[in-house]
């Protein structure tokens, strides 16, 4: 008994110590010297090489490529269409979350599977699909062409590969945040007298506002990023539709390294934003999980 009790308090960790944190010393600074070695050789790295290039030429060479026609227009034209995209897709995230958690009904695996489908086949091919579909030689083109109708090479395209793209991310952020809030606060909102839409407004959507916050910062960096289905869709019209990681491409064909740079540092600027506010919503959610009575009285105070 002795030698049992001597050898469960050889492997019993210390108080307030995990057996996780019970490796030696030169094992933990092994693994973080690992973990910070990749963070900049493989992150790091790539994103000051992206900054160093872009000035390479100089400063005004850098405001001469931003400011030059064609590439206000891919950043026209981004901004575009990810401001249809994103909204569009979060009005559809919220509604299939909400649908797919707080009720049963036929066909809602399918529904979930559908939504993922996007997450599972490469951009290449999800824009061949928009060109079968709305070609000259596609199912709906003839129609199309005889009505002057213009999809492909055109904005609406572009719009469309993007939603393509883009609408699972608002999905499924909310969809296992809903089912573990589960549908107690709308029972009680509709024991209440509140109506259905009264519920959501009310009850529903103030649950899920860090949620779908997240959920739209994802999707906009996704849509001002897509590069794969664009490409097919969008025709390489310079100065048209072209968007910001097409005008990239292009520039870097031409051997005008010093404007591409420039331009990716526009992407660059736009994604450590995105991350800094990823960063603060997931700050934010896990603030309001933690002690709810605060999220609750600033939702009073608002």
């Amino acid at each position: 008994m002795a030698s049992a009790s001597a050898w469960m308090r050889s492997v019993t960790p210390p108080q307030g110590r995990s057996v996780a944190t019970t490796e030696s010393a030169a094992v933990r600074w092994l693994l973080v010297a690992v973990a910070v070695g990749f963070l900049l050789l493989f992150l790091l790295a790539p994103l000051v090489a992206v900054f160093a290039e872009a000035f390479s030429a100089g400063l005004g060479a850098f405001l001469a490529a931003l400011v030059d026609p064609d590439a206000l227009s891919a950043v026209c034209l981004t901004l575009l269409v990810a401001g249809i995209a994103v909204p569009l897709n979060t009005i559809f995230g919220i509604a299939a979350a909400w649908a797919i958690a707080k009720f049963n009904f036929f066909g809602k695996n399918l529904l979930v599977t559908l939504i993922d489908l996007p997450l599972a086949v490469s951009p290449v091919i999800s824009g061949l699909i928009y060109v079968l579909l709305f070609g000259r030689s596609g199912y709906l083109g003839p129609w199309l062409a005889a009505h002057d109708i213009k999809i492909l090479f055109a904005a609406p395209g572009i719009v469309l590969a993007t939603m393509f793209i883009t609408f699972p991310f608002v999905a499924r952020e909310l969809i296992p945040l809903m089912q573990a809030q589960g549908t107690d606060d709308e029972e009680a909102a509709r024991g209440l007298g509140a109506t259905g839409w009264q519920t959501f407004l009310r009850v529903t959507l103030p649950n899920i506002k860090w949620g779908v916050l997240y959920g739209i910062v994802l999707c906009n960096a996704r849509a001002m990023g897509e590069f794969g289905a664009v490409s097919v869709v969008s025709g390489h019209i310079r100065g048209e539709t072209n968007t910001m990681p097409l005008h990239v491409e292009i520039l870097y064909n031409e051997y005008n390294t010093a404007a591409a740079f420039a331009v990716a540092s526009l992407l660059a600027v736009l994604a450590l934003v995105t991350l800094v506010l990823k960063t603060v919503l997931e700050w934010k959610s896990a603030r309001a999980h933690a002690r709810p009575d605060i999220a609750t009285a600033e939702e009073v105070r608002v």
